[in-house]
């Protein structure tokens, strides 16, 4: 457990990919299986530990700590795993040895609610201040140090001269701690087989466009507002992937195969009408609305029912096509999509243009609900997993601007804990109301950074926990990729991708967007 505690540590106040990469590379190494294994479970998110809630830690601080003291070290720290690994009183007399990460897991695992304060409590007084803030983020799932799952692997892959692509085909036929994956990769075992089950193939991905490419060499296509995903099947069983590799079949199950195919595409809901030779597609606050649903309703399913928009076909009948140029697999994917069902697939079509000011133009025009710009891709690209230069281009369109009003801010995670840095904004209504339309917190420079933590706490008015309002005075310039209209925010509308994109403190706040102004640009 103090190895993990030290890696946690060093990787939350590590910036650079590089050195990150090098120190999970290092811990892998060094460390025996199976703690290595179920450190590499809790870095990708697989290691699911139901039994300790927050509130279980914050009972177990409340018997120790006065209450008091534990807020307002909260509420200076700003971050719950950290407050409380630093204020756990030492235990009297001897600390027992460590327990590893193994015998932790091991023991979280079998815990019943009923026994979980003891034991936890028995852990926390076993370990360190880094050890008990370990064994927070493991319990919890939330360990937030500034690593993906896809990072993880690659640093896994990077300890042991693997290719990570092949850690990430093997990935969903193994579950934790991966002893055969790191019997392979420690030369102690043969490469892992997943077997006859669906299996999850990296996604091929694309550079933002700097400049024009050749129309002649190149594909152009429109780049759909929804969730990349790959749908699989194999052994009579259908995979849905994400596009970090999960597994969201049990959220759409209404989207499924029932040939060998594997297919990469974009996930949508139904939207009103029909487009031509394609299933109308709903807005991605749509789409949302059954995101994360692991068994949505029968009324859900009817009234937001899933279809594939497709981009490209992976596999078919047992023969991986990636090898293959885009232009053949796309001859073979348009021979293929007859046979699927119509109300769940669709193609997505090809954008022509004669030269590249027309397709320059047909971008302008295009702000439909489902569209976030257009893919460029070499006619003779073999479909390759990540993004390789040259191959594909993504040139997204415009983004939509409006000035906003900051009305409240948090404190970040990680090393913005100490700072202002999560940013709730607001736009009036016609009857003099400021209502929120929307949170950021990234788009801005440090400099930009510390102007606003400064401001939140020289002009905070009122506190709701780790929340501050603020004097509603600073005006901030918000980019976004779209707005839809939303039942679920007083406003009336919700943001995509909302960003702070420069900030206005010059400007008035009563001269900031009205929500009138921000509806008519709903798709």
């Amino acid at each position: 457990m103090d190895e993990f505690a030290r890696l946690l540590d060093a990787l939350l106040y590590t910036r650079s990919r590089t050195a990150k990469l090098a120190l999970i590379a290092g811990f892998f190494r060094s460390t025996p299986h199976p703690d290595a294994g179920w450190a590499l479970a809790a870095l990708t998110g697989t290691l699911n530990l139901k039994a300790v809630q927050p509130s279980l830690l914050k009972a177990l601080m409340a018997e120790r700590v006065d209450p008091t003291l534990f807020a307002l070290s909260h509420d200076f720290v700003g971050d719950m795993a950290e407050t409380i690994s630093l204020l756990w009183p030492e235990p009297a007399g001897t600390r027992p040895p460590p327990p590893g990460l193994d015998a932790v897991v091991q023991r979280l695992q079998s815990l019943s609610r009923k026994e979980a304060p003891a034991v936890v409590a028995g852990l926390m007084d076993a370990l360190d201040a880094a050890g008990r803030y370990a064994l927070i983020k493991l319990a919890t799932g939330a360990l937030r140090i500034g690593v993906s799952a896809r990072l993880a692997k690659t640093g896994f892959a990077q300890g042991f001269g693997l290719d990570v692509e092949d850690v990430e085909e093997l990935w969903h036929g193994l579950s934790p701690p991966f002893a055969p994956l790191f019997a392979w990769a420690q030369g102690q075992g043969p490469r892992p087989t997943p077997g006859d089950v669906p299996v999850f193939r990296p996604f091929m991905l694309a550079s933002p466009l700097e400049e024009p490419v050749d129309l002649a060499d190149h594909v152009a296509e429109w780049k759909w507002d929804g969730i990349r995903v790959q749908i699989v099947h194999a052994g009579a069983q259908t995979r849905l992937f994400s596009r970090t590799g999960d597994d969201i079949s049990a959220s759409f199950p209404d989207v499924t195969l029932d040939q060998p195919l594997a297919l990469d595409g974009e996930l949508l809901v139904r939207g009103a009408g029909q487009g031509d030779g394609t299933l109308a597609a709903g807005s991605f606050n749509a789409l949302q609305q059954r995101l994360g649903r692991k068994a949505p309703t029968a009324k859900l399913l009817a009234e937001a029912p899933a279809f594939i928009r497709v981009y490209d076909l992976l596999a078919h009948a047992g023969k991986d096509l990636r090898p293959l140029p885009w232009y053949q697999r796309r001859a073979r994917l348009e021979a293929v999509m007859p046979e699927l069902d119509p109300a769940r697939f669709d193609l997505s079509p090809l954008v022509p243009a004669a030269d590249w000011g027309e397709l320059a133009g047909i971008r302008a025009a295009a702000r439909d609900a489902a569209i976030e710009g257009l893919m460029l891709k070499r006619r003779d690209a073999p479909y390759v997993a990540g993004r390789r230069a040259g191959l594909w281009f993504k040139w997204k369109r415009d983004a939509l601007t409006a000035d906003c009003v900051i009305m409240y801010a948090q404190r970040g995670h990680g090393k913005r804990s100490s700072l202002y840095s999560d940013f709730t904004f607001g736009c009036w209504t016609d009857d003099g109301q400021l209502l929120p339309v929307g949170k950021a917190y990234s788009g801005f420079t440090d400099a930009e950074l510390a102007l606003l933590d400064k401001f939140v706490r020289t002009h905070t008015t009122a506190r709701f926990g780790p929340v501050r309002e603020v004097e509603k005075s600073f005006v901030v310039e918000v980019a976004f990729d779209s707005i839809h209209a939303s039942t679920r925010h007083k406003s009336g509308l919700a943001m995509r991708f909302p960003r702070i994109a420069r900030l206005r403190p010059d400007k008035p706040a009563a001269e900031a967007d009205r929500i009138a102004t921000l509806l008519r640009l709903c798709a």
